[in-house]
């Protein structure tokens, strides 16, 4: 209610200081809601460590989406402060672009710009819309149930639960197995997202590009959660210089923005050194891009080849490596996970691992090989079901759910990013 009527009093205000004194007093508004719900026990806890205080925790109950949202409504004021989006008249189209339930719980985020235009266009579904919306929906349960839900509950969760009882080579196959299920847990729910949207009318904006495809952690953060680094681009790197105020500030802000991406993640100094490290990386990418792209040689096609695997294999371990942190929640488990990689490798304990664990190994090179499969595969899917009957349809979906019902575990599984 508050930015829906400060958006229009910015549209309207005739001076530009009390237009910035409207969107500061929007800023504040839902940064402050955000923090109180989200970090005023990390910060107590702080205060405590700092001071010998003894600050009860307040315990607060997450409301559901506060992330995703806040983000759509920091966007939606300063879009229209910058005269990029005409504000809506009506609070239902306001309230609408806000709670359209298949984006709620877990994004993407979804611009203003992007999605209010679409309320009051008559709605058009083509074949095409339901042949994507299919295979969006078939292809993020495949990723969701059958890939990371199973993947999760019969290897990694063990793993990262209690990783002193396993040895470095169980710990490292639990970190791939672990970046297949963010990714899968994710991206899935994403795909069904934007594949439901599709079948009501709606486009919404993807949310991945196979990101583990990428030669560097610039072209991984362009592939993956794209909505949130956009957002990041467009409203915290951008306005804090972006790259305009020389080398060393560019390499600054992104750091920083990076910082800030990952203490938005949850309040946790795993998820704060997790963003720092990327944003050291994205620093350092950018200075080696200075360094080595303005020479201009002729290249052979296998120099090219061994950059470019070279680049893969570097920036997917580099990825593997804070996705520790990310999900180890301590640094004490994360520390024991690295010690039992350095110091405890044990190799021979592969071929009774790979035995005892045949069904999920499968499971996770199934996972990868999708994931590296050429756009050309999944164009080809979606032409397929474009053509297919109604009927054929039907029972794709049928089969697929059947499908699920069968790989689903005993236990419920709940999206990883819903903590946020």
């Amino acid at each position: 209610m508050v930015d829906f009527n400060l958006s229009n009093w910015i549209d309207r205000a005739g001076s530009p200081a009390k237009k910035k004194l409207l969107l500061a007093f929007s800023i504040v508004i839902n940064l402050g809601l955000l923090f109180y719900f989200k970090y005023t026990d990390f910060f107590i806890g702080i205060f405590n460590d700092i001071a010998g205080g003894n600050i009860q925790p307040l315990k607060l109950v997450l409301p559901i989406g506060i992330s995703f949202y806040t983000f759509e409504n920091l966007s939606y004021t300063i879009d229209v402060y910058r005269g990029h989006f005409k504000p809506v008249k009506s609070f239902w189209d306001y309230c609408f672009f806000l709670t359209f339930f298949p984006k709620l719980v877990m994004g993407p985020i979804v611009r203003a710009s992007d999605f209010v235009p679409q309320i009051r266009q008559d709605i058009l579904v083509t074949k095409e819309d339901i042949a994507k919306g299919l295979y969006l929906i078939v292809g993020g349960l495949f990723k969701k149930v059958v890939i990371s839900d199973y993947i999760y509950t019969n290897y990694v969760e063990g793993i990262f639960d209690q990783p002193v009882l396993h040895c470095g080579l169980e710990c490292l196959l639990g970190v791939y197995g672990y970046a297949l299920v963010i990714y899968c847990d994710f991206s899935g729910y994403s795909d069904m997202a934007i594949g439901i949207a599709r079948w009501m009318g709606f486009h919404i904006p993807e949310n991945f590009d196979s990101p583990y495809q990428s030669t560097s952690i610039t072209e991984f953060w362009r592939r993956w959660h794209i909505s949130l680094s956009s957002w990041l681009r467009d409203y915290l790197y951008i306005p804090l210089g972006g790259n305009r105020k020389g080398k060393f500030r560019q390499y600054l802000n992104l750091f920083t923005t990076m910082l800030l991406g990952g203490l938005w993640h949850g309040a946790s100094w795993n998820f704060i050194l997790w963003g720092g490290m990327h944003g050291a990386a994205l620093a350092f990418d950018k200075m080696r891009m200075e360094i080595f792209g303005k020479a201009k040689k002729v290249r052979s096609a296998l120099y090219l080849f061994i950059q470019k695997t070279a680049g893969l294999i570097i920036t997917f371990h580099f990825v593997c490596f804070c996705w520790i942190f990310f999900k180890a929640g301590t640094f004490a488990k994360a520390q024991t996970i690295l010690h039992q990689l350095f110091f405890n490798f044990n190799a021979k304990a592969f071929v009774p691992l790979v035995q005892n664990y045949n069904t999920v190994f499968c499971i996770m090179l199934l996972g990868f090989l999708v994931h590296f499969l050429p756009r050309k595969f999944e164009n080809g899917a979606q032409r397929f079901l474009s053509v297919l009957p109604l009927a054929g349809r039907i029972l794709v979906l049928v089969f697929m759910i059947w499908v699920v019902i069968q790989a689903r575990t005993a236990e419920q599984v709940l999206p990883i990013y819903l903590q946020f």
